[in-house]
């Protein structure tokens, strides 16, 4: 007999400016179920999980909650203003009978000490609070938006393996692919204001999913329906989508076996993305390179080369210098020892964990063209606008839409459409994943999987990384990075263990020489200056608005005729181009270096 729920939604119906969002949603949920809710941008899962949480009424419906029972939630954007320390915080989730020792664990594992003033928390610190917050009462019920947001990869794995020990029930909302097929049990489709439900987990999702719809599809031919052109066409292109990724997946499975067969070899696929001239047969060549930061060994005797059609993946803890290597390997950076040699006629394309910012009063269509006309040209071939926004799953009518109006996915699509518009045959993607929706995770992948040139990306996804890239560069501490061929799972299978097991066992060693070190060691007493605290918060904001100022003379310098209509502007143009990346360059490492440098000192 199957047992009562602990919460149950029934007939919920939400409108928000006069536009209904939810118009009748279900929701139940057992005693130690493990649900996952899933939807398009802007479906209204967030708001269903308020809902249920009691943190909004809807405007019609019933919401059942078992006497007795508790119930945790946690935000995309946590607030813990009300609290003076992260323990503070975490502990303030206890209830009368919880284990006030299970609060100090939580901070420990989740990489906090527990002293962190909460006004000067970072986005991942705050949400590995946050986290702490609700699971330390193991409460009977737990709402989870997007808890993976922000955390590094051993912080991603311990937080599965903690959530499988728990008894509570669970509703999770995540893009993480992996971090859902690995916990739920259930599958709720929140689609066009209703739900649906599928007791089977996220791994079935897709294949379930493409049958509604190819139903559905069907049933409007049968009744002589016209399909509504763009809410069908995003609906129902999804699966044909799907389909040609199968495809493309069984390439790149190809890719790694070449690159497995022959050492160093190269893979290839169809073009079909914005591409330069092609590039040299090599791409990037590091010969023994090393850089340290202080008496922190970074990268250490490394030792790689790229060559034109690799996919690189670099993977590794936050700290542990994935931006660093990146740097080195494009030539932003010199390496303190080694040399790094740049193959022949590149033009590279970058997106970075901060994006570039977008002109809050441009048009879409005209953060597309550059407001120069209404195509774009895209592998030598030019494209109507309207044409390209479609690929984005952008709708004819958004055209004009100012891009400050846009939702956050909306603003990540037109970020990547404009970055992989641009003529390149080398991207270098850090963290291109970072809030993003699954729709647009499935097309950035598929971008990725139809470019013809060469890709280094940073990412803590392991199924992003499992559908993209041909080998793997993993930090294994102390500076050392070592090469697997494959994907993440590729590369634990080599190893026979994950990132985090790598990281505990690693970790432990300083840990226990800070204890015998006592409160009498000098590195203890070591705190930031002044200057040094001063330059930690306001180097972010100057690097943004000198990506801002980057950006502007770059569109300067896009336009093919400045050189022979006006030399003069043209060279202006390029030695501000110079300088402001000069003096980005060396800002980023000065705020990587007090970063680093604020990390050892707390420990």
């Amino acid at each position: 007999m199957a047992l009562p729920p602990l919460l149950l939604l029934q007939d919920i119906a939400l409108t928000f400016g006069g536009t209904p969002l939810i118009e009748s949603a279900e929701l139940s949920v057992s005693p130690g179920e493990r649900a996952c809710l899933v939807g398009r941008n802007g479906s209204g899962k967030s708001t269903l999980l308020k809902i249920a949480a009691g943190l909004i009424e809807a405007d019609r419906g019933k919401r059942f909650v078992q006497p007795g029972a508790t119930v945790r939630y946690l935000a995309q954007e946590p607030d813990l203003s009300a609290y003076p320390t992260t323990l503070a915080y975490v502990e303030a989730g206890l209830g009368p009978g919880d284990d006030p020792y299970r609060a100090r664990y939580l901070v420990e594992q989740l990489g906090l000490t527990g002293e962190e003033k909460t006004a000067d928390l970072s986005g991942g610190e705050a949400r590995r609070a946050a986290l702490a917050h609700v699971l330390a009462p193991q409460p009977d019920i737990l709402l989870l938006d997007e808890p993976t947001n922000h955390l590094d990869l051993p912080v991603i794995e311990w937080l599965e393996g903690e959530l499988k020990s728990l008894r509570s029930a669970l509703v999770l909302i995540s893009h993480d692919r992996r971090f859902l097929e690995s916990l739920s049990q259930a599958t709720i489709w929140l689609d066009r204001g209703r739900t649906r439900r599928m007791d089977r987990g996220f791994a079935h999702f897709e294949e379930w999913r493409d049958q509604v719809l190819e139903q559905e599809e069907a049933e409007h031919h049968k009744l002589g329906r016209k399909l509504v052109a763009e809410a069908d066409w995003l609906r129902y292109g999804v699966t044909a989508r799907r389909k040609r990724n199968v495809r493309r997946l069984g390439n790149l499975h190809a890719m790694r076996q070449q690159y497995r067969d022959r050492q160093r070899a190269v893979g290839t696929v169809n073009l079909s993305l914005a591409e330069a001239e092609q590039s040299g047969t090599l791409v990037v060549e590091a010969e023994g390179i090393s850089k340290s930061y202080g008496d922190r060994p970074i990268v250490t005797n490394l030792s790689l080369r790229v060559l034109r059609g690799d996919r690189l993946g670099i993977i590794g803890p936050n700290g542990a210098g994935k931006t660093t290597l990146i740097n080195l390997l494009t030539g932003a950076l010199e390496p303190d020892a080694g040399r790094v040699r740049l193959g022949s006629n590149l033009q590279m394309v970058t997106l970075d964990q901060r994006r570039a910012s977008l002109d809050p009063d441009a048009t879409v269509a005209e953060t597309l063209t550059g407001g120069r006309g209404d195509s774009v040209t895209i592998g030598g071939q030019t494209k109507h606008v309207i044409g390209y926004m479609k690929d984005f799953l952008f709708s004819p009518e958004q055209a004009r839409t100012p891009v400050g109006v846009l939702s956050g996915g909306e603003r990540n699509r037109l970020m990547l459409a404009r970055a992989l518009a641009q003529p390149s045959n080398l991207l270098v993607l850090d963290e291109p994943t970072n809030d993003l929706d699954l729709e647009t995770l499935d097309l950035l992948e598929e971008m990725i999987q139809d470019y013809s040139g060469t890709v280094i990306l940073v990412s803590h996804d392991r199924d992003f990384l499992d559908r993209t890239v041909s080998s793997v560069l993993v930090s294994e501490g102390e500076g050392r990075w070592i090469e697997y061929a494959g994907g993440y799972s590729d590369m634990v299978a080599q190893r026979g263990r994950g990132v985090q097991a790598r990281v505990v066992e690693k970790e432990a060693k300083p840990r226990a020489a800070e204890k015998q070190a006592g409160p009498s060691s000098p590195a203890s007493k070591r705190k930031l200056g002044f200057n040094e605290q001063h330059d930690l918060k306001t180097l972010p904001k100057r690097m943004e608005e000198l990506e801002a100022k980057i950006a502007k003379v770059q569109e300067i310098l896009a336009d093919p005729e400045l050189y022979s209509r006006d030399p003069a502007r043209f060279q202006k143009a390029m030695d501000a181009l110079t300088q402001l990346q000069t003096e980005l360059h060396a800002s980023e490492e000065r705020w990587l270096e007090l970063e680093m440098l604020r990390e050892e000192l707390e420990g």
